[in-house]
């Protein structure tokens, strides 16, 4: 499967899909924040995430039902691993490194990532 990067615009309708499920235009419309973006800048981001294989629909008449067909988890997985490559040079330590001097992870959190670790270290 081959996982393109999303604009801002189109994680943010993602992430509104993969919380509802599924739906219409307008029911997207309803998770966005306020201020509410138009039907149609919806409507089109919805459709280039179609074209960009993230969503699919059923059709009742003339209006569209859409789906996710990518996962949250797979484009999480994707991300991340863009995410490393491109700035970490694939080193989940630099990585946490990093966190830790912007302080984006306290000592509690650090010590659930090292129970994590213990753990994989165990299978």
């Amino acid at each position: 499967m081959d996982i393109k990067e999303l604009t801002k615009a189109e994680e943010q309708i993602m992430q509104v899909i993969w919380k509802i499920d599924k739906g219409f235009v307008k029911d997207v419309i309803e998770e966005l924040p306020e201020p509410k973006p138009a039907y149609n800048t919806v409507s089109t981001i919805i459709r280039i995430l179609e074209t960009k294989g993230f969503l699919s629909h059923k059709s009742y008449g003339k209006t569209h039902e859409y789906y996710p067909i990518i996962s949250e988890e797979a484009y999480k997985s994707f991300a991340s691993e863009k995410l490393l490559s491109n700035y970490f040079n694939n080193s989940v330590e630099s990585l946490f490194s990093f966190f830790v001097k912007k302080q984006k992870i306290d000592i509690k959190e650090a010590d659930e990532i090292l129970k994590l670790i213990e753990k994989l270290k165990e299978k």
